[in-house]
């Protein structure tokens, strides 16, 4: 079986956490956690970077800091994972979704216009696949209306949007280091600051609320419960893992743009599919490579064949707005044109640093063969 995804690993994280081992420090905000965080803010020029134990969390401490209270809008697509609209769904905000572009599956910028209201606090790019949303315009938009952006950069280690890496352009940006990522520490995460204005009350609301990290500068002889906060560090053998991945992150993403493009060039002149389209704007990471078909019931007769060949592919994100919860809590302005339909004939290839080019060859091949008898096409 030709795997979906193997988490990549570079031979020396058991190194590094050996080390933490030796050294009785296991607790967050630890040297392999500023080692990480330093990094991180060189590779993406922000202004602070924060290590935090997943996606999910950072998502969560950026709608602290947006300052979203009940009532507030927030503004996103629906094809996305839930973590994007539970963090302010957790403020007690309300999500209005508006639909995707049907090129790059990115929020469209065009329509983020007619959801705004006058109790729209933030917006949410969520960058799909790790190409990015159009965020000139949806920088604009926002600025000329006094509202927040959060990039939803989950899937964008080392990707950019005009050579800006993504995540370092809204006000926040949220990564994610989960094993299904280019690089990952098992489950983990980092929010980046991009003004230096919310560095102060981010480490009150790192440290559940204390001014913890003035203690421990020696600014204060104790320290006490100061604002809203939770348990938003990353422990240091989680970071010590990560530092291991960071260290050989540019290798890692060359290996999977290799085989991004490989699948690429073999299915270039096959009609029946539809492959990534990316802007010329953007530099993507090859985090996920999809094709899409003619329809959904195609796209579970390919899936299943490929499964008889041993090759596991997957579906992605069920439309928050279509879903049981999200059915009940959220708003969808205007017409759902494509969220739904691209979302329904999409799949997900087989694609990790564990991979080699005779593995995409053969995946790719078998989706040929599919392809070639006329019945599935009918």
């Amino acid at each position: 079986m030709i795997k979906f995804n193997a988490p990549s690993i570079t031979g020396n994280e058991l190194q590094k956490i050996e080390e933490v081992l030796k050294n009785d420090r296991y607790s967050g905000d630890g040297p392999y956690s500023e080692l990480s965080s330093d990094l991180i803010q060189q590779l993406t020029s922000s202004e602070k970077v924060y290590l935090v134990p997943s996606g999910t969390h950072a998502l969560e401490m950026a709608a602290i800091l947006s300052g979203v209270t009940p009532g507030d809008e927030v503004i996103m697509p629906s094809f996305t994972f839930s973590s994007t609209a539970n963090a302010f769904l957790l403020r007690g905000a309300k999500i209005k979704f508006v639909d995707i572009r049907p090129d790059t599956l990115n929020i469209d910028e065009k329509l983020i216009i007619d959801a705004i209201t006058d109790n729209t606090k933030v917006i949410v790019p969520v960058h799909y696949a790790g190409v990015s949303c159009e965020m000139d315009k949806i920088m604009k938009i926002a600025r000329d209306h006094g509202i927040v952006v959060v990039e939803d950069a989950a899937q964008c280690i080392l990707a950019s949007y005009q050579k800006k890496p993504l995540g370092s352009i809204g006000d926040f940006g949220c990564l994610s280091f989960h094993e299904t990522k280019n690089i990952q520490c098992g489950e983990g995460g980092a929010l980046l600051l991009n003004s230096r204005e919310y560095i102060a009350r981010s480490d009150i609301i790192m440290e559940k609320g204390t001014d913890r990290k003035k203690f421990v500068r020696g600014e204060v002889d104790k320290y006490t419960w100061q604002d809203i906060g939770s348990s938003f560090l990353m422990n240091e053998i989680t970071a010590a893992f990560l530092y291991s991945q960071l260290l050989n992150v540019k290798e890692i993403i060359k290996e999977r743009m290799s085989l991004w493009n490989l699948y690429f060039e073999n299915l270039a002149n096959l009609e029946e599919v539809d492959l990534p389209i990316i802007p010329r704007y953007c530099q993507h990471n090859g985090h996920i490579f999809h094709i899409r078909v003619k329809d959904s019931l195609t796209r579970d007769r390919l899936q299943k064949y490929l499964t008889e060949k041993g090759i596991q592919t997957a579906t992605h994100y069920v439309p928050l707005h279509s879903s049981p919860y999200g059915s009940k809590l959220t708003t969808f302005v205007g017409d759902d044109i494509y969220t739904t339909r691209e979302s329904s004939r999409l799949l997900r290839l087989p694609l990790h640093n564990r991979m080699k080019k005779k593995d995409v060859v053969y995946v790719s091949n078998m989706i040929k063969s599919f392809f070639s008898n006329k019945e599935n096409n009918s």
